[in-house]
């Protein structure tokens, strides 16, 4: 079966902003036949998108859908436009917040046309040179619609989303904003004001880091300017969050300055694993508990792939892996994570192919 015939959008589809989302839509499409028009403000990322392949700059008169992605805090104006502009297309946009759209939209005439909506996904990096047709594989795309949204249009960005191999949610703009707050905009500042703590201390500190500091850490690389936006954008929910957050500080740093206190300390850790406990598991189902194996993995070309061969020729199947590399040391640390009834088998068969296996006690840092 060929890409084509797995899409059911058709063309010609605008999209309004060659950054990450836009360019990788863009590209996601053209890989399916999709007819798309790249739009930017900027003429040398739309050059760049249409270089990557992601579709023409050349105008179009009448497209069939237009996805608006442009920063959160002009979204709403380009939106406005784009229903005016285009009469007989459904508009949608992918900013991260939806609320203050909706209100901001909410007198258009042409309202009924659009569907807000917001993949949840991304990297680090920005722009249209991060862009990956496969980026919103497997992830949540909210759709966010009114008693005023004409069905038609809702299933034209139902079918968009599924295109894009994404897992539609259905939720209103104050739910979505809620959601987010907690699931995506707390953790990007609080990583952020993790990295920033680590920027006076001393070289030799930070020889230390280990996987923990990278992981609390990986996100706090974002784009400060685009993040600012998305702050602006949902400020009252955020807020809200942050406060929550600061009460529990307040109380863990009494516990810490006091002689006692070890229960308070120990009550906000079981709290974190009571929610970490909640978050879904694989594939959406039940959180599963794993049993970990750490191999040692030397730093030379083709080693890693060679380990994925050998697992996959002792027949036990990868639930989930990370790599971390040690310092000053030629080798990487790949934890292995597998069923727990087979983590016994995979030990051995690893020891048997002349593996460095380590032991599978979790450490301290």
């Amino acid at each position: 079966m060929n890409a084509t015939a797995l899409l059911t959008t058709t063309g010609p589809v605008l999209v309004i902003g060659a950054g990450l989302l836009g360019t990788s839509i863009a590209l996601r499409l053209r890989s399916g036949g999709v007819e798309v028009h790249i739009q930017d403000a900027s003429p040398v990322a739309a050059g760049l998108a249409r270089d990557l392949g992601a579709g023409s700059i050349n105008p179009v008169a009448e497209p069939q859908i237009v996805i608006v992605a442009v920063p959160p805090d002009v979204t709403a104006q380009v939106v406005r436009t784009a229903l005016a502009q285009y009469p007989h297309a459904v508009v949608t946009d992918v900013a991260s917040v939806k609320n203050t759209i909706a209100t901001e939209l909410a007198d258009d005439p042409n309202i009924s046309r659009w569907v807000g909506s917001h993949p949840m996904a991304g990297k680090e990096r920005s722009g249209g040179i991060a862009a990956d047709a496969d980026l919103f594989m497997g992830r949540p795309w909210v759709i966010i619609s009114s008693e005023k949204t004409y069905q038609e249009a809702v299933l034209c960005v139902r079918n968009l989303a599924t295109d894009m191999g994404a897992s539609v949610i259905a939720m209103s703009a104050a739910q979505h904003d809620h959601a987010v707050a907690v699931m995506s905009h707390m953790p990007q500042l609080m990583s952020s004001l993790v990295g920033a703590a680590l920027r006076d201390e001393p070289a030799q500190a930070l020889d230390l880091a280990g996987q923990g500091l990278r992981d609390v850490t990986r996100i706090a690389h974002s784009d400060p300017l685009l993040w600012a936006a998305i702050i602006d954008g949902n400020r009252t929910e955020i807020s809200a969050v942050l406060r929550g957050i600061e009460q529990h500080l307040q109380a863990l740093i009494a516990a810490i300055e006091s002689e006692g206190g070890l229960d308070t300390i120990s009550g906000i850790i079981h709290e974190g694993n009571l929610g970490v406990a909640r978050i879904p598991g694989k594939h959406g189902g039940a959180p599963a508990h794993y049993g970990e194996v750490t191999v040692l993995v030397p730093d030379e070309p083709g080693r890693l792939g060679q380990l994925f061969s050998d697992i996959g020729a002792i027949g036990v199947n990868i639930e989930d892996f990370s790599l971390e590399h040690s310092m000053a040391q030629p080798v990487g640390r790949a934890a292995v994570f597998v069923q727990p009834a087979r983590t016994a088998e995979l030990e051995r068969g690893l020891d048997e192919r002349g593996w460095q296996v380590v032991s599978t006690e979790r450490e301290e840092e």
